[in-house]
Parts: C-alpha cells; sequence; structure tokens
C-alpha cells in the first residue's frame, strides 16, 4: 500500500465513522426527521436558522451562439421542469438537447461532526438553494422578500459596456468628438440603472455584490458617472494570480448574472444542514467562428458567510447528460484536460418520447472543470496535485517529473501549481464519479446527505471505495482504488490510483451496458473557512464526428476542449476578427445587388477601423529587434462574401464547399495579398499551411452585383422568387514576421476573421429574393441599371 492509499483510507475511516451508512453520528438541531432514510437512522434537519423563502421560479434562455440553454435562478440548469424535457438544445433550433440537468454539491464536516451539505438534482422532491445574498455578519441570514427580489436574472452585454466606456473616455478627452467615434446622441442601457453593483448594508448585505467598473471612484455604483457592469476588456487583471478575495468580472459577450443561497429554507431535496454559502453565479457565452461557438460557460464566485469552519470540504458539479435519447449513453473522463465527458454508447441514437435522437454519428457533451477551490495553505508552491505537506514528500513523484521535468503541463491539474507563487492553487477536477438513474443501493440516485458527500469523495452510495475497472462495483480483477472513472488512457502518471499501473479503462473496455448517466466532477478536500472566497469555473463542450464509432466524437470534443482551456488560460479574453458587415439587399428582376455596411458604432471595426492588440505577439524579435503596439496588432485588411446553401450555416462552415461558396474578396489597396495560416498537425507533427484568403489589391467596395446562382447545376442564372443566402465576412491582418515552418517562428496566424455581427451576435446569413420590382413599387419602373454613374471604390481614408 502506497502512502497516497494510505491516506485516502485514513479519511475513508474518520467519514466512515462520522457518517457510516448503517448508523449516521452527525447532527443536526431541530425536529424534522428524514423521512427518506428508511428507518435506518433519526436524522433530524436544522430548521431553527432557517428561513421562510419560497422556491426560486425565474427562467432564462441563454442563447447567444449554436446553444439555447435554459437557467433557474434556483441553482439548477438545463431542463425544462415544467414538461419534464431536456433544455440543452444544440445546435439551436435543432430540436435535439444534449444535457438534461446541471447543479451544484458542496458539502463538509463541521468541527462537531456535522455533515453540512447543499446539493440538489432535478428539484422534483424539494430544494436546497434560493435567490438573494446573505448577510455578511456570521449569521448568514435571508429574509423572504429579499429572496422574491432577486428572484430574477441580470442580463448584460459585453458591447454595451464597450460603448459606455467608449462614450465617457471621449467626454473626457478634449480631443475626442463624439460624432467621430460613432457616439453623438448615446443613450445609456436601461438595465444599466438596474444593476445590483451595491448591496443593501442596511439588511447586512455586502457593500460590492455584482461587478462593477469604478469609472469615478467614489465606490458607488452609478452607470451616469460611467460606471458599467464589468468586462475587463482593459485587461487590468491576472486571472491566474487572482487572491481569494480578489474581485471576478464578468465575462463572455452575453452574461446572465444572478446570486443564490443554501439557506433560504430547510433544504428538503438532500435532507443536508444548511452551510451559509452565497453564491454570485455567471453563465456566458461567445458568439464565434470556431467551436467556442458551440460551448457555454458557468462561473460561481462562492462565499461562506457562516461562522463555522468545515473540514474534509468537496465543492462539485453534477452533469445528468442526456445525449438525445438518455438511455444509450455512455460516459468518461479525461484527466489530464479535467474533462468529465458523455457520448452515445451505440452508433445511432435513436428516437424516443423524449427525444428525436441525433441519429447517425451522435455528438459528444464535456464539461471541463476549469478551476475548483483553493487548496489549503501550506506555505509552498505545489507542483503537483498530490503533495503531501505533513510528510513533506510528494506522493506520487511521477507527476511532479513529468510535469516539471519533462516540461508537460495537463490543465487538469488546476491552476497556479508551479508558477512560483505561493498559496494560489485552487484545485482542478480531483473526482470523476459516475452514478446510474435508479435505486440500486450501490451506485443509483443518493437519497440521504451521505450519499451526495460519499460521491463527491469517489465513495459509493454504501461507504465502498470506488475500483478501477469493470463499473467500478464489481471489476473482477484487481482491488485498485479509483478516483476518476473511465479514465481511458489519460491519466499515464495514475493520479487516480496512487501511482498504482493500470491499463486504460474506459465503458467500451469494459463492455458495461449503455444506459441512462449521471456523473459528478468534484474538488477537495480542503478546508472552508468563515469567510472564504472561492471559484469554480467550468464549460460545456460539444463536438460531433461525420464518421467512425461513437468515440470519434470524443477524440473531436477533446481539440474542441483545448480551445476552450487556451480561452480559460486567457481570463476569456479573446483576440478576434473584425465584425462581420451588415448586408443589405437590393431585390431585381433575376438580380440581386448586395450592399456592405459597417456603420454601427459598437462593432470593433466602425468605419473600418479596426484595430487588435496580440499580446501573443512578442515585444522583441530574436534578433533584438523591438516591435511597436501596431505591429504587434491585426488591422482591418478586406472583406469575404459568400452564398451559402441555407439559413442554417453557421460561419464556421464557410470551408465547406457543400455549404458555401466563395463569391468575392476585396482588400485594401497595398503589397498584401496571398494569406496563409499554418495550423500544427497534432498527428504529424507538423506546420500544415491553409490558404485563407488571397486580396485583390484593388481597394474595397461595398456594393456586388449577384446575377448566377453558385450552387446551380446547369442554368445558374437566379430564379425569381426562390430564397438565396448570402454572409459576409471581414477579416484582419498581420505578419509581424515572416512564419518559418522550420523553426516555427514568426506569424503562423496572417489571417484572422471576423467571429461575430456587427452587434456582437452570431455571423448570420441574410435573404435575398429575386423577383420584378414594378409591382411592389406600384408600377415604376427604374431607368438606370447597377453600375450606371460614378465607379467608387475605397483606397485609403474615409468618404462620404
Amino acid at each position: 500500500m502506497n502512502s497516497m492509499t494510505a491516506i485516502r483510507q485514513t479519511l475513508a475511516l474518520v467519514i466512515g465513522l462520522a457518517i457510516g451508512t448503517s448508523g449516521f453520528a452527525y447532527k443536526y438541531v431541530g425536529d424534522n426527521v428524514n423521512s427518506n432514510d428508511n428507518g435506518n437512522n433519526s436524522n433530524t434537519v436544522d430548521t431553527e436558522r432557517a428561513a421562510a423563502c419560497a422556491p426560486a421560479t425565474a427562467l432564462r434562455d441563454l442563447e447567444w451562439n449554436n446553444v439555447r440553454a435554459l437557467i433557474e435562478t434556483g441553482g439548477s440548469m438545463w431542463q425544462d421542469r415544467s414538461t419534464s424535457r431536456a433544455a440543452y438544445e444544440i445546435p439551436i433550433d435543432g430540436g435535439v438537447s444534449s444535457l438534461y440537468a446541471g447543479a451544484l454539491w458542496m458539502g463538509g464536516i463541521s468541527p462537531d461532526q456535522q455533515l453540512k451539505l447543499a446539493a440538489v438534482t432535478f428539484r422534483a422532491d424539494g430544494n436546497d438553494f434560493w435567490t438573494g445574498p446573505l448577510t455578511n455578519d456570521g449569521a448568514a441570514e435571508v429574509d423572504e422578500l429579499t429572496c422574491e427580489e432577486w428572484d430574477r436574472f441580470y442580463v448584460t452585454l459585453r458591447a454595451d459596456a464597450q460603448q459606455h466606456r467608449s462614450y465617457f473616455d471621449c467626454l473626457n478627452d478634449p480631443d475626442c468628438e463624439l460624432a467621430d467615434v460613432g457616439l453623438e446622441g448615446y443613450t445609456i442601457p436601461q438595465y444599466f440603472f438596474t444593476w445590483p453593483g451595491n448591496g443593501n448594508t442596511a439588511l447586512g448585505q455586502d457593500y460590492f455584490l455584482a461587478p462593477f467598473q469604478d469609472y469615478d471612484g467614489d465606490t458607488q455604483y452609478n452607470p451616469t458617472a460611467g460606471d458599467y457592469p464589468w468586462y475587463d476588456f482593459l485587461q487590468e487583471i491576472n486571472c491566474k494570480e487572482r487572491r481569494r478575495d480578489d474581485p471576478v468580472p464578468l465575462f463572455g459577450d452575453q452574461t446572465l448574472f444572478w446570486i443564490f443561497n443554501d439557506k433560504g429554507n430547510v433544504h428538503s431535496e438532500s435532507q443536508g444542514e444548511p452551510i451559509g454559502m452565497e453564491i454570485r453565479a455567471q453563465a456566458f457565452a461567445f458568439a464565434t467562428n470556431d467551436e467556442i461557438n458551440n460551448m457555454t460557460f458557468y462561473n460561481y464566485v462562492m462565499i461562506n458567510q457562516g461562522t463555522q469552519t468545515l473540514g474534509d470540504t468537496y465543492f462539485g458539479t453534477w452533469i445528468d447528460a442526456d445525449l438525445g435519447t438518455a438511455i444509450d449513453d455512455y460516459v468518461g473522463c479525461d484527466v489530464q484536460r479535467g474533462l468529465g465527458y458523455a457520448y452515445n454508447g451505440d452508433a445511432i441514437d435513436e428516437p424516443s418520447n423524449s427525444s428525436p435522437g441525433y441519429g447517425e454519428n451522435p455528438p459528444a457533451v464535456g464539461v471541463d472543470f476549469f478551476e475548483g477551490p483553493y487548496q489549503d495553505a501550506d506555505g509552498i508552491d505545489n507542483v503537483g496535485p498530490y503533495f503531501d505537506a505533513a510528510a513533506d514528500s510528494i506522493v506520487a513523484p511521477s507527476v511532479v517529473e513529468a510535469i516539471a521535468g519533462n516540461g508537460i503541463v495537463y490543465s487538469g491539474i488546476g491552476v497556479g501549481y508551479g508558477d512560483s507563487i505561493i498559496d494560489n492553487e485552487r484545485f482542478g477536477m480531483r473526482r470523476f464519479v459516475y452514478y446510474n438513474n435508479g435505486s440500486n443501493p450501490i451506485n443509483g440516485e443518493p437519497d440521504i446527505p451521505s450519499h451526495f458527500y460519499n460521491y463527491m469523495n469517489g465513495i459509493w452510495k454504501n461507504g465502498q471505495k470506488m475500483l478501477y475497472g469493470g463499473d467500478g462495483v464489481n471489476n473482477g480483477t484487481t482491488e485498485v482504488e479509483a478516483d476518476y472513472m473511465f479514465p481511458g488512457e489519460t491519466d499515464p502518471f495514475q493520479w487516480g490510483t496512487g501511482g498504482e499501473n493500470v491499463d486504460p479503462w474506459t465503458e467500451q473496455t469494459a463492455g458495461n451496458p449503455p444506459a441512462d448517466r449521471r456523473f459528478i466532477q468534484a474538488a477537495g478536500p480542503f478546508t472552508l473557512q468563515p469567510g472564504d472566497y472561492n471559484n469554480i469555473t467550468v464549460g460545456v463542450v460539444w463536438a460531433r464526428a461525420t464518421g467512425g464509432d461513437p468515440f470519434q466524437s470524443v477524440l473531436e470534443m477533446r481539440v474542441a476542449d483545448d480551445k476552450a482551456q487556451a480561452l480559460f488560460d486567457n481570463c476569456f479574453e479573446r483576440i478576434v476578427g473584425p465584425a462581420a458587415p451588415d448586408l443589405t439587399i437590393r431585390e431585381l428582376d433575376q438580380e440581386l445587388i448586395l450592399y456592405l455596411t459597417n456603420d454601427n458604432p459598437i462593432s470593433n471595426n466602425f468605419q473600418e477601423k479596426y484595430t487588435q492588440f496580440d499580446p501573443g505577439i512578442p515585444q522583441f524579435l530574436s534578433d533584438g529587434t523591438e516591435l511597436d503596439t501596431l505591429q504587434r496588432s491585426y488591422a482591418f485588411q478586406g472583406y469575404q462574401i459568400y452564398q451559402v446553401v441555407d439559413e442554417q450555416v453557421t460561419a464556421n462552415e464557410l470551408d465547406d464547399i457543400d455549404k458555401a461558396r466563395l463569391l468575392f474578396t476585396v482588400d485594401i489597396k497595398d503589397t498584401v495579398d496571398v494569406l496563409i495560416n499554418y495550423n500544427l498537425d497534432q498527428t504529424a507533427g507538423v506546420p500544415i499551411p491553409d490558404l485563407m484568403a488571397v486580396g485583390e489589391n484593388e481597394g474595397i467596395r461595398h456594393s456586388f452585383r449577384i446575377t448566377e446562382d453558385a450552387f446551380a447545376q446547369g442554368d445558374n442564372r437566379l430564379v425569381n422568387h426562390k430564397t438565396y443566402y448570402f454572409i459576409a465576412t471581414a477579416y484582419g491582418f498581420n505578419n509581424y514576421q515572416t512564419y518559418n515552418p522550420i523553426t516555427l517562428g514568426g506569424q503562423d496566424e496572417m489571417y484572422l476573421s471576423s467571429s461575430t455581427q456587427s452587434n456582437g451576435t452570431s455571423i448570420r446569413p441574410f435573404t435575398g429574393i429575386p423577383h420584378n420590382p414594378a409591382p411592389a413599387n406600384g408600377g415604376t419602373i427604374a431607368n438606370s441599371q447597377y453600375g450606371d454613374g460614378v465607379e467608387i471604390t475605397k483606397w485609403e481614408g474615409k468618404g462620404n
């Protein structure tokens, strides 16, 4: 037995004595007997400190990109409880959901050996969370009126915050004219005035609640003084170095913010005793032209407003991932990425009463546990996840050797490991656990508080430690304990088995029958002190392969997850291309005229003035040459206009010739014409050139005549009264140093395309229907044709 196994078994013994399933010893205060214990114990629920809040009811769809995700203020997500239907629809408007439900779980042991716990699943049997902030006086209280007042979402847009900042910056700059930046007549968005930046201190709430940028420095949120919901587009913080109580900004292009707690009433779902936790939550999404367009993200700032210190604490996310039809799924995890996922257990996701199914080549969906709670302070810059401070030794030396010695970094560890900063380490995914839909006494639905807590700790309902292999209960080969279920080949240094050598393990290799699975990703154990601030940040990733067995979608999803991880590592700040222009289409007889406009002042390419600084471009080249800010930035270069096959085509499908055909490329008049990006082939390990654009160097045109259907076979003339679809994108250019595919030095991404429309939403097709315009114009006939008059081409500058 190695030292890590001994530590885990000792902890399991302590927990077992405290909350053993045959005779529970943790205490409750109050009279309500747990009705779900089947007579095996007499636990009672703490009712003396509970408020009388009603269950939260507010619902809101997060639907900014290719996902429609239903969120509740009461701590649960992705399920329409009114119809018992899944409500995480992807692709949006596709009618099929990939997730059914999700929620936070948390629990720890008080000094008098009481289990404090808050957890929900489907909220069918009760509730553990209510809305609103708690008092910060140690009582962690909330009243019914506060719960009712806060049963709502606060919805913000990054573009609005940026425009607001630009307006007040211009007002305070004597050399700035509002008309020149498109902000003449600007009005503050109405929702800015209801943003809950300051709490009600008369009720004992924290003075600062929802994050806001204090523009005038008076600490009081006031949008008329320049304050706004705080997105860190000025990059004022380094999220990797964030300390426990440092403020957390808003993220995303669209953000849903709300506050909930676990003290509003009796915990009628988990039957656990309340902790006194206030959770400031945000759900957010980005509109992009890549895999991030299929993702949603969630951040929870968790504040212990109670007075008790909890030991052996775990925080986790619970997921019921139903990929279309629920009963044929597998689950698994990627230890190195901190990723839990679900995929179809057979080749076809058939329709059912609850879902039309995904059909052939079903997708995979995953949840990346980017960061969890802070590891206990030990005065050490921990390199790996299994440093034993008491023994002053590394439990799994191979992990540290792999990370520190060979330069291999695994995002699944968490944040802050090996960065030379003491005690800033935040856990990644430390447990991945599954259980089945049903009442199985070992690996079925949790019924009593210890079941929820055991699952977060990698222990079955009956107190048995989970085993590596098989179904985790009966593996038939070995008694090796497991912290990660179904890791496949992603745990080469045996983090989850304490260094024990094991073979790769998946549901497929184990031959498990597919079923309706749930899974938990948990982080801990750690000590939760009164007043502690912690963070949980997760992202939902999704991918769908076009062939192969169902696990091929998992492989595609890992590639998508790497992009999600890179986005998190950059504090959710994206290097984005110029916003796509808007299209106005003039409909004529067998003819369409397309006009490009870029007049939206919130667009980053307003009046074609796009520049985007890229901190990833080095300040100094290898020969010592220093690059200025402009050389380290992308600048507007041109437009590309596509005809697409229908209104469902997205911007990340424009390279699919079956869905999109490039009609025009126009660019500024300079020496830049051929733009090539280099992408590293993951299999061959070599850079592959990808031709992105070939410019004409003839200057920017803003109108285009369409008389032919790019998808037609035979006669390709436009047909009257038929709908045609078009997408226009803009692109930026940077080539700070010519790329060298041998040394891999220089600019490997010269071309940066649009990721959003001018208003910040997803890029969408515009429609045009050719027809004889005379009837619609009261018989008026236009005697001029397209091209009559003076042709105007923009070379540089601006005109009218």
